[in-house]
């Protein structure tokens, strides 16, 4: 059993303890078996049986509370333990939150009616459409374009690695309006995925299997009643939506790690070396005190960040970035011991910490690469060492 000793932490109130218990009793019971021969397949089913279950609920505000809120430390409990059962799992889940979020922070009353009781309940899947060939993290460089013709706006572009690409009923996409040069000049719009010229044009195929597509727009006209907030504001309102949903990656990261170790204890303890078990040789003992070290510092800022988040703070991009950066970055390196630790299972495809390696290399790429956080993380820092 992973362990659980950080839930008495004082970053949790009852409720997270409480959703920390339930959610790991369900995927338990629910997430066995997966067939991620057909990811398409195998999302549909988890989204509907997370809505069923009520867990999407939590992934975006409730369009009948106009003072519902998204509570930042469930996303994450949900996400480290989804991901610690299954990858594929924190995959259904975690796009359901980050393909409305924009919706859910700056949507009006009559979007929010519309998406998120299909969202929330599973009943509709969404996909966040932000990066381009050419933009992948310069964000303030899209190139397509919205082109305001009367009550519509004629969208013509390329986005890629769009994940639910293909399968995902509506797609966020961010789009130059041209208000003003580089970021001040995006805007955001809501797309059904049966919008005209909307195309699939490419479907992408990854280390470790999940819906992702390149999708082309040509002539796709939207009302411009599409447009979430205010022409102009695209920019501020993708950092919003990844000030709050980066910190869910490095809980995933974060639900990995704890797979890994756990694997590695059971593994450390059952195997004979030497006439004794591996978890008497000093050398493994260095890997298992290696790695509980890094899964405890991720946790604790992976928490903090989400604290600050739902204590009101209105931006945590330092903190964000650092969960982010050292918790996937970090859950690579365990990983790759909990691979050395297994020997030649741990390379046998179709063992778990074989797909652990494989699940975890893209969460330092995706929603800011590492780099990036690097970036994020040093101008904050010499910003905030300037009074500014």
């Amino acid at each position: 059993m992973s362990d659980r000793s950080f839930l008495a932490w004082p970053f949790f109130d009852a409720p997270h303890r409480d959703l920390a218990d339930r959610v790991d009793e369900w995927a338990t019971a629910n997430i066995v078996d997966i067939d991620h021969s057909n990811v398409d397949d195998a999302c549909k089913a988890l989204v509907k049986s997370l809505g069923d279950a009520g867990w999407l609920k939590l992934s975006a505000v409730d369009p009948t509370d106009e003072n519902s809120r998204i509570d930042v430390r469930s996303l994450c409990i949900l996400r480290e333990t989804l991901a610690r059962h299954d990858g594929l799992a924190d995959f259904a889940f975690a796009m359901q939150g980050l393909g409305t979020g924009a919706i859910s922070l700056f949507g009006t009353s009559a979007q929010k009616t519309e998406w998120l009781t299909k969202t929330r309940a599973g009943k509709a899947l969404s996909a966040f459409a932000l990066s381009e060939p050419a933009s992948g993290s310069d964000v303030a460089n899209i190139a397509m374009t919205a082109t305001r013709d009367g009550d519509e706006y004629v969208l013509d572009g390329e986005k890629t690695w769009i994940s639910n690409g293909g399968i995902a009923d509506v797609y966020t996409v961010f789009a130059r309006t041209g208000e003003a040069p580089g970021a001040k000049g995006l805007s955001v719009f809501i797309v059904p995925a049966t919008t005209p010229g909307l195309e699939i044009a490419e479907r992408l195929e990854v280390v470790a299997p999940h819906p992702l597509a390149r999708l082309k727009f040509t002539n796709c006209r939207v009302p411009a009643t599409a447009m979430i907030g205010k022409p102009g504001e695209g920019f501020r309102i993708a950092m919003s939506v990844l000030d709050v949903f980066r910190s869910t990656v490095a809980a995933a990261a974060l639900g990995f790690a704890r797979r890994a170790l756990d694997e590695s204890l059971d593994r450390v303890s059952e195997r004979q070396l030497f006439g004794a078990p591996m978890s008497d040789l000093q050398m493994v003992q260095g890997h298992i005190a290696e790695m509980a070290l890094d899964v405890d510092a991720s946790a604790l800022l992976v928490y903090r960040a989400a604290w600050l988040k739902d204590q009101g703070a209105p931006r945590v991009s330092r903190e964000a970035a650092m969960a982010k950066l050292y918790a996937t970055d970090h859950a690579q390196d365990v990983i790759d011991k909990a691979v050395q630790l297994h020997g030649g299972d741990g390379v046998r495809k179709g063992h778990i910490v074989e797909s652990l390696y494989r699940e975890i290399r893209a969460l330092r790429i995706y929603e800011g690469a590492s780099d990036v956080q690097k970036v994020v993380i040093a101008r904050q820092t010499l910003a905030n060492s300037k009074g500014v």
